[in-house]
C-alpha cells in the first residue's frame, strides 16, 4: 500500500512540473506579445508575477499638427508593456491642454513636464532637422525627475523613447536586462536601410555599421541604446550635451556615464535584428485649409485633431 500511495504522488508530482512548465511557456509566449496579457493569466491562475524591472520611457513632444496622432500611436504601443512609466515633456513655456487631455485618458502610467528649448538652439522655420540637435533639455530634465522621484530600491532601465519612430514590443521585453547600457540596430536611418553596432568574435561592440562619421565615439541613433537606472545613480550629473557637435549627442552621455565601447550589451540576436525604426510622419499638406482660412472660413477650431 506504501508503494502505491509513494507512486501516485511521485506521478502527481511530475503532473504538477509538467503543467507549471507549460504555463511558464504560455506565459512567456505572451510576454513576447501582450505582455499585460500575461499578467493577467497569472492574476487568474493565482501565480505571483515576478518582479521586472520598470521601463521609464522619456519622450520629448512639442507642438505641431501631427502631434497627437504620434502620441496616439505611440500609446497603442506602450499599453501592452508591463511595468512602464512614461514621462512626456513638452517643448513648451506651459503644459498644453491637449498633451494634458491626451495623457489622462492615455491608461498609462506617466508624467508630464515641460521645458523649452532656449532660442539659440530652437530649429527655425523651415531649417533642416540636422541643423540643431532637438529634443536635449527634455531628455534632460527626464532623467532629473527619475532620479529624484524613483525609490532607490526600485530597479529601472531608462529609454529615450522619441515621439516619431516605431517600436517592437520586443524591444522592450529585452532591455529590461540591461545591466549598464544595451545597444541594438535601428532601421530607416543615417540615409541607410539601417544602423548597428558591429560586434568582434568575442562578442563584443568593436566598431558601427554607419556612413556618416563612423568614428563617433559611439555612432549610433538616440532610439538604438537603453540605460540601467543603476548607472544613472553611479553617475547622477550626467547629461546630454546640447553643445555637443552634430551627431554627438549620444555620445555626449555615455562617455559621461563612463561606458567604453565594450561595456555595450549586444540585444536584437546579437544586433541581426531590427526591432525600432526611426520613421518620420509627412508634414500635412493643408492647401485647402489655407484657402478657407483666406476666406475667414477655416474649420471648426473646437475639433482636436
Amino acid at each position: 500500500m506504501a508503494d502505491y500511495y509513494k507512486h501516485e504522488l511521485e506521478r502527481t508530482r511530475a503532473n504538477v512540473r509538467q503543467t507549471e512548465k507549460k504555463i511558464r511557456t504560455i506565459t512567456q509566449t505572451l510576454n513576447k506579445q501582450y505582455a499585460k496579457a500575461a499578467d493577467a493569466v497569472n492574476e487568474i491562475l493565482g501565480i505571483e508575477s515576478p518582479q521586472i524591472p520598470t521601463i521609464y520611457a522619456i519622450t520629448p513632444t512639442y507642438t505641431r499638427p501631427v502631434q497627437k496622432a504620434e502620441l496616439v500611436r505611440l500609446t497603442q504601443t506602450f499599453l501592452h508593456v508591463s511595468n512602464f512609466h512614461w514621462i512626456v515633456v513638452e517643448d513648451s513655456e506651459r503644459k498644453t491642454q491637449l498633451v494634458s487631455r491626451f495623457l489622462t485618458n492615455s491608461g498609462l502610467p506617466y508624467t508630464h513636464l515641460n521645458v523649452k528649448t532656449t532660442d539659440e538652439y530652437k530649429l527655425k522655420e523651415n531649417e533642416a532637422s540636422w541643423r540643431k540637435p532637438r529634443g536635449v533639455d527634455q531628455r534632460n530634465i527626464g532623467v532629473d525627475w527619475i532620479l529624484e522621484n524613483v525609490p532607490q530600491a526600485e530597479e529601472g532601465v531608462v529609454y529615450f523613447a522619441d515621439d516619431d519612430n516605431t517600436y517592437s514590443l520586443q524591444i522592450f521585453d529585452e532591455m529590461r536586462t540591461t545591466q549598464k547600457v544595451s545597444v541594438w540596430p535601428v532601421g530607416l536611418v543615417g540615409g541607410l536601410r539601417f544602423e548597428r553596432p558591429l560586434l568582434n568574435d568575442a562578442g563584443k561592440v568593436s566598431s558601427w555599421y554607419t556612413v556618416w562619421e563612423p568614428n563617433r565615439p559611439f555612432a549610433m541613433d538616440m532610439a538604438g541604446f537603453a540605460v540601467s537606472l543603476k548607472l544613472f545613480r553611479q553617475q547622477p550629473h550626467a547629461r546630454f550635451d546640447i553643445t555637443s557637435r552634430r551627431g554627438y549627442v549620444e555620445s555626449s552621455l555615455l562617455v559621461q556615464l563612463g561606458i567604453r565601447k565594450e561595456d555595450l550589451e549586444p540585444l536584437a540576436e546579437k544586433c541581426s535584428k531590427v526591432l525600432v525604426w526611426h520613421t518620420r510622419t509627412e508634414k500635412p499638406k493643408w492647401k485647402q485649409e489655407d484657402k478657407l482660412i483666406t476666406l475667414g472660413k477655416p474649420s471648426d477650431p473646437r475639433i482636436e485633431v
